[in-house]
């Protein structure tokens, strides 16, 4: 019995469509204005491609060029997977920081990627473009992570990137962790790309710069509520969206709620 059944999601990141299919259905060859990345959930396909004839499976990124002639069909009962549709402009401009500016046309070269990392990624960036939140730093450093990891096979050396520019960033995350601050505005303060903070951050301190901010912001929160602050306002007070989004931080971090935590150092 023919199945398929396509689910195109509200992407919060312009440049950046969002789509979901499950099917068992062969498509005939066809193209794309957009460079695709997606993940094979379950199933498996075979499909023409650049590169000849491809086959993935679960958890194999599968990618494609624009204007890239391809085709898909199943193997076995059918597949499902996710992919995200990025505007050339937009991998350009990305693919130009990262290689800070020795490329901006490119091709993604491999239509088929067996690596979980890569897998784990595009997860986290599937899920951040769709996602109701606004766009900052979170989705910065996921878009420029997926992009660099699928696209861009010829990274700056990042040795190069001086331990006081980052700490001009992190410095800048310390004065005010409850700030709206955007990879953008570290980059700038820094005098960086977006991606030499991002890789420099993560090498000088262990975290990217969004997860250091939501420390920072968790100590905050912690020590708010140990003054005897009510939860929502501690949230609030310490740059969290809710209540609810401080205490998924705080039980990942303490390993016991935020009412706990207030009830014990009452």
């Amino acid at each position: 019995m023919a199945r398929s059944q396509f689910r195109m999601f509200r992407s919060v990141v312009p440049g950046i469509e969002a789509v979901a299919a499950d099917s068992n259905q062969s498509f005939a060859r066809h193209t794309h204005e957009q460079f695709g990345i997606g993940l094979v959930s379950s199933g498996a396909q075979k499909s023409l491609s650049g590169r000849g004839m491809v086959e993935a499976g679960a958890g194999d990124i599968i990618t494609v060029n624009p204007n890239e002639v391809h085709d898909g069909s199943p193997i076995g009962e059918g597949r499902s997977w996710r992919i995200l549709y990025f505007d050339p402009e937009m991998i350009a401009a990305n693919v130009s920081e990262i290689t800070e500016g020795r490329r901006s046309a490119v091709e993604i070269p491999h239509p088929v990627l067996h690596d979980k990392a890569i897998a784990a990624h595009f997860e986290a960036a599937f899920g951040l473009v769709t996602s109701s939140g606004e766009p900052r730093m979170q989705h910065e450093e996921a878009i420029l992570e997926i992009v660099a990891r699928v696209v861009a096979e010829v990274l700056p050396n990042e040795g190069q990137v001086g331990p006081q520019s980052i700490s001009t960033a992190q410095e800048m995350i310390d004065c005010d962790p409850t700030a709206a601050i955007c990879l953008s505005d570290l980059a700038r303060a820094s005098r960086l790309s977006r991606f030499q903070v991002l890789r420099g951050f993560a090498k000088a301190t262990g975290l990217t710069p969004h997860a250091y901010l939501v420390q920072r912001r968790i100590h905050l929160a912690r020590r708010l509520i140990a003054g005897g602050a009510p939860l929502a306002e501690a949230a609030l007070a310490s740059g969290f969206v809710d209540q609810s989004h401080m205490t998924r931080v705080f039980v990942r971090k303490y390993g016991v709620s935020p009412r706990a935590y207030a009830n014990a150092v009452a």
